[in-house]
């Protein structure tokens, strides 16, 4: 058989700081475009990967993590779709499109099939498998209906609304008949949320010199719900606008440069006073619900009642530096890699 190359981002070493693009770097081994036999695996080709804020974690040298970190000198790995070159597992056949966990590489052996899913080909674009309908999307629908336990006409507000989750948790709130504000850091991400993301209103909270006075203003109400995609400031901001009995979702601490020296929260005191529930949590708990969120997002897609932003990189050259972007907002929505064309 013959070999043929395969490109790939090769992680270089731990780090505690935020991710550079010299944390990785381009290689170009050789691979067999055939799945060893009596290997159980399937060899696929990636069309698309997905950039995600979770990956930081996995480049950190720690032992106690929900997932494990990535290998120095081995390419990364994450959510993306692929479609089945060769075949030595019974559910498998070439051709077939997946939503799985994949090597960041031009072709890559499978041998786990957990979070794996076929796709059936549809008018819905292939790469918002690893969005709307993957991990970010899910992420969005398990968090907000199972942890912040919504009810109509409730004031909701969602930090890095822009973003992969948090675009979709705000349309969510809206279907289910909520006030939704959003915060973002740009003009351009500020227009996307109020003119095609159907929030009740956005602000740019790099243009706030208070953020408890801002989100005074948008809630003078106060929120029931908090939607956390930043914590540090925001959610310090947030715990003092809470409603009583108020709910708030941490979804993820992006503010956060420096894992090595966290920033503590100053306004705890208010999970008393204000009796607010505060719960961290990750999608795959939820994944008993991923056939009726399928069923929600999609049936709600095809009607026009949600839109989805892609911020689209080209080539897997562009890799590493698309995933250090979203660490500072440089992405426009779901930061996604093209790596082949369908």
């Amino acid at each position: 058989m013959e070999e043929v190359d395969n490109k790939q981002v090769i992680f270089k070493g731990y780090i505690k700081r935020l991710p550079e693009v010299t944390d990785m770097e381009i290689k170009v081994s050789k691979i067999k475009l055939k799945a060893p036999k009596g290997s159980g695996a399937f060899l696929v080709k990636n069309l698309y990967l997905s950039c995600d804020p979770y990956m930081r974690g996995r480049m950190r040298d720690f032992k106690y993590s929900y997932i494990p970190s990535f290998v120095p000198g081995q390419p990364l790995e994450g959510f993306g779709v692929s479609r089945v070159v060769d075949s030595d597992h019974p559910d498998f056949q070439p051709g077939d499109l997946l939503s799985l966990i994949t090597g960041w590489e031009e072709y890559s052996l499978i041998h786990r099939t957990d979070q794996l899913r076929k796709i059936q080909p549809d008018d819905i674009p292939l790469s918002y498998h690893v969005g709307l309908l993957g991990m970010s999307g899910f992420t969005s629908y398990a968090g907000f209906f199972e942890v912040c336990s919504p009810k109509k006409g409730e004031y909701v507000f969602v930090s890095a609304a822009c973003g992969a989750v948090g675009q979709l948790v705000g349309q969510l709130a809206k279907l289910h008949g909520c006030y939704v504000v959003g915060s973002a850091g740009t003009s351009q991400k500020i227009d996307l949320l109020k003119n095609k993301l159907g929030f009740d209103e956005a602000f740019n909270y790099k243009e706030e010199p208070d953020l408890k006075a801002a989100l005074k203003r948008y809630f003078p109400q106060g929120i029931d719900i908090y939607f956390d995609n930043v914590g540090g400031e925001m959610l310090d901001a947030a715990l003092l606008n809470m409603k009583i009995h108020g709910r708030i979702a941490v979804c993820g601490a992006v503010s956060q440069k420096d894992v090595s020296k966290p920033r503590g929260l100053y306004n705890w005191l208010n999970l008393i006073t204000k009796r607010i529930r505060i719960e961290g949590f990750l999608q795959n708990d939820y994944l008993h619900l991923y056939p009726s969120f399928l069923e929600h997002v999609i049936s709600n897609y095809k009607e026009g009642k949600i839109v989805y932003v892609e911020d689209m990189s080209e080539g897997l050259e562009s890799a590493a530096a698309a995933l250090v972007g979203i660490f500072s907002g440089k992405n426009v929505g779901k930061q996604v890699i093209r790596v082949a064309h369908e």
